[in-house]
């Protein structure tokens, strides 16, 4: 029985080697762009989806922008649980684990129909109450409840979806995970004006066709990712006819999915607190924070592309005992992301106002958000070496690293600076908290890669090396 698990890995053998082979830096911009395009189409989409709501009615947008931090907790949990997936996945094909390979991708496929179910519920039970702890005005509370109802009941399309994408990268198939997540965003962005304007019926305009036309694009995006799982993906093999949950390997999947989860909705709580500092200065204030968040994605996404290309190769490496490898991505990761924050810096620095007209800005807005947007972008060039150790702990097996960091840069920092600069009474000195904050970040990052390097690292090579 074992002979038979162990043949058709040495048949495969050269495909499952180009994470262990190929020159760094030529793969990981193979395995990295297609994500860093696939992450740019979902920060525009994001920014068109709510130009679209906002021509329906400032209510509209409101409802909407209020439903983000469920949202943004539903696709914590999905792309957690893929970055846990992805991680184990790759070191198990690192070393040559084809069986516990095959096993992780299938609870992991378990794990995103469970997740769905959990949030199928909250859809059904806690809509209403979770709009009326945040405004009382019946006309955001329906439009709200109609938007957040149908993206989480008919939230399988996003999990599987997100999961099959990560499957897909965790093997080196990047631009595959690239053709799922364009579909998905694509189709979205076509079905948008079309369900949100009215031309399918009443019924389906407004905020509720906003939210069909999400969970449609996002179906359409997970039934291609099972395709190309299913027939391009030949590195793992799913069957879930005889499948039963195997905790010791969900286990190993959240000892890296959590402290991803936990780190996206520490970010949820950092702005719905920062938006209470911001909102005793003035509403244009919490405006201009609001602005500069989807303008920073076009920055941060690329690097969130950069890294999901990073992980599997430094998790391969880390299961086939290659040290040079996992160090040399490691400084090639972080030379690109200081190159793309470079550029995000000066279009901050140079041209805040044109980046703010496109949110037809107006001239109380860009007084607040010019000097707002250069202040904060001076963190970029820390951030970007900050954001890539994070992945490079979550790759090693180290997740809390990542919760550790991220918890204290914005929760035990960040908003105890940005009150304590609020109380200066001026609202400039409040964007210098984000300085602070990845100050404290990178000091953080550095210990913790000097720690991961002794104890993970360093030992992998022969002893004379050490």
């Amino acid at each position: 029985m074992q002979e038979k698990e162990t043949q058709p890995v040495q048949g495969r053998q050269p495909q499952e080697n180009i994470m262990g082979t190929m020159e760094i830096n030529p793969l990981l911009v193979k395995l990295s762009v297609p994500m860093m395009i696939s992450m740019l189409v979902q920060a525009l989409y994001n920014v068109v989806d709510s130009i679209f709501v906002s021509h329906v009615s400032e209510s509209a947008l409101t409802a909407v922008s209020l439903a983000f931090s469920l949202q943004n907790v539903m696709i914590a949990v999905g792309v957690g649980t893929g970055v846990g997936v992805n991680a184990l996945l790759s070191k198990c094909l690192g070393e040559k684990n084809q069986d516990l390979a095959n096993r992780t991708a299938e609870n992991g496929l378990f794990l995103s129909v469970c997740s769905c179910l959990v949030f199928m519920v909250i859809g059904f039970t806690c809509m209403r109450p979770y709009f009326e702890t945040q405004t009382q005005d019946a006309a955001i509370i329906q439009q709200g409840v109609s938007y957040l109802a149908v993206c989480t009941i008919f939230s399988q399309g996003l999990f599987v979806s997100t999961m099959m994408e990560k499957l897909l990268a965790s093997t080196g198939r990047t631009q595959y995970s690239m053709i799922s997540q364009l579909v998905g965003a694509v189709t979205n962005i076509i079905l948008d004006p079309i369900f949100i304007f009215g031309y399918c019926g009443e019924a389906l305009s407004g905020t509720t066709g906003a939210a069909v036309a999400t969970v449609i694009g996002q179906f359409f995006g997970a039934a291609t990712g099972l395709y190309l799982n299913q027939f391009r993906n030949k590195d793992i093999q799913v069957s879930m006819r005889h499948f039963r949950p195997e905790w010791r390997t969900i286990k190993r999947i959240y000892a890296v999915g959590i402290p991803s989860i936990a780190m996206q909705c520490v970010g949820s709580v950092m702005t719905f607190l920062m938006n209470q500092i911001l909102m005793a200065f003035s509403a244009t204030a919490v405006a201009v924070f609001g602005v500069y968040f989807k303008l920073q994605s076009f920055v941060f996404m690329p690097i969130f592309g950069l890294n999901n290309g990073m992980v599997p190769i430094i998790s391969y490496n880390y299961g086939a005992k290659k040290p040079d490898r996992i160090k040399k991505t490691i400084r090639t990761a972080i030379f690109y992301a200081e190159c793309i924050m470079l550029i995000g810096v000066l279009i901050f620095q140079f041209l805040p106002d044109k980046v703010l007209g496109i949110f037809a800005a107006s001239e109380t807005m860009l007084s607040i958000g010019v000097p707002a947007l250069r202040i904060i972008s001076s963190h970029f060039l820390l951030a970007g070496i900050a954001v890539i150790l994070g992945s490079v702990f979550q790759a090693l097996g180290n997740g809390m690293f990542s919760l550790y960091i991220s918890v204290t840069r914005q929760l035990v920092v960040l908003l105890p600076a940005a009150w304590l600069l609020s109380r200066t009474g001026n609202v400039m000195n409040v964007w210098w908290a984000f300085l602070i904050a990845e100050m404290v970040s990178l000091v953080m990052s550095l210990l913790f890669m000097l720690q991961t390097n002794k104890k993970i690292i360093a030992p992998m090579y022969p002893q004379k090396n050490r």
